[in-house]
């Protein structure tokens, strides 16, 4: 059986890709948009992918829409583009939403909470998208209520909310404690945390686990060794400056992520500070700008694309009926060492 394209047609068809593989136009349709709804054999499925593989074929994303009242189109929404993490979340979440036959649109919110809730609204409405997926550092209320009017199945990244039982996060909590742990093991005691927003979700559980890790030890957090760094370089380099002017100066510090981190050493070198000579510093979340500061930044390694891509896969589900629930909380995949922790 050839699956040679059609000498005349510019762009092969469904129905070229059916008549290849020696089946009807319908049961090709059926298999190349994944319907789990109608059973078919493996062995035609095998010649139906093959024959598509081979005639290159692509589906006409406006028709299939006609057709089936959907765009196969996902929304992401993230609060910074120059993130790393948020960056590696994206990858992850397109990737999958490619490999199920759906594109990926991005969407920026920023700090103003209503203009961000505009930004759901378009994506449903104007962009006709599917399902949302966010990353956004919107209260819980607002997110939820922007959510909620964009009328659209949503899977919430990095935090859970009572208005969306969709979610996946990760295991926060475990992430500090392991970064505590490890400048403890090094012998500090004096060890301060650049928090992200202290009464967000992640910032409360990574509050915890830096909590929990020195009661373990045995050790008393000395006052003020905790300062809001929210997520950004100059957040970061802000509550450094606020620790070093502290009582007690801390000697090691677990930043909640790069961003902060990469600010606390710009803070300290133009203190003067040697790191890790004076301060030890560790950061929640790892990408390959963590090898490129300098010193080197030790950090604990979460799987970010596997975020993106469990909550794509995760909403498709949704979308698709396949799935009625989406919760996910993902490990920490431990401690990556470099050279910006030491003893004291």
């Amino acid at each position: 059986m050839s699956a040679e394209k059609p000498p005349h047609a510019t762009a092969p068809r469904l129905s070229d890709v059916a008549r290849a593989a020696g089946v009807d136009v319908s049961t090709a349709s059926r298999v190349l948009n994944g319907d789990a709804g109608h059973r078919v054999a493996a062995d035609t499925r095998a010649r139906v992918l093959a024959a598509a593989r081979a005639l290159d074929y692509r589906p006409n994303p406006i028709a299939r829409a006609l057709r089936t009242a959907r765009s196969h189109t996902l929304g992401i929404v993230v609060p910074q583009l120059d993130n790393p993490v948020f960056a590696q979340v994206i990858i992850g979440a397109e990737s999958a939403a490619r490999a199920r036959g759906y594109s990926l649109l991005i969407a920026h919110v920023g700090p103003d909470a209503a203009s961000g809730a505009e930004v759901y609204t378009r994506l449903a409405q104007a962009h006709h998208v599917d399902g949302l997926l966010a990353a956004s550092l919107e209260s819980d209320a607002a997110l939820g209520a922007a959510l909620a009017r964009a009328g659209v199945p949503a899977v919430v990244l990095n935090r859970r909310l009572r208005a969306v039982p969709h979610h996946v996060v990760f295991d926060s909590e475990a992430a500090a404690r392991i970064a505590t742990e490890h400048l403890l093991a090094l012998g500090h005691r004096h060890i301060a945390h650049l928090a992200g927003r202290p009464r967000g979700y992640n910032g409360r559980h990574r509050i915890a686990g830096f909590r929990a890790a020195l009661r373990s030890a045995g050790v008393r957090p000395a006052p003020g060794l905790v300062a809001a760094a929210g997520y950004t370089l100059e957040g970061g380099a802000r509550a450094m400056q606020t620790l070093l002017a502290a009582p007690v100066r801390p000697t090691a510090v677990v930043a909640a992520t790069l961003l902060s981190a990469a600010g606390a050493l710009k803070a300290l070198h133009a203190a003067g500070r040697s790191v890790p000579g004076d301060v030890s510093v560790v950061a929640i979340h790892d990408a390959e700008i963590a090898d490129m500061l300098y010193p080197p930044l030790t950090t604990v390694r979460l799987p970010l694309r596997a975020m993106g891509a469990r909550a794509a896969e995760g909403l498709i589900d949704l979308i698709e009926g396949r799935c009625v629930a989406v919760a996910h909380v993902l490990a920490p995949e431990g401690l990556v060492l470099r050279s910006s922790t030491a003893p004291p």
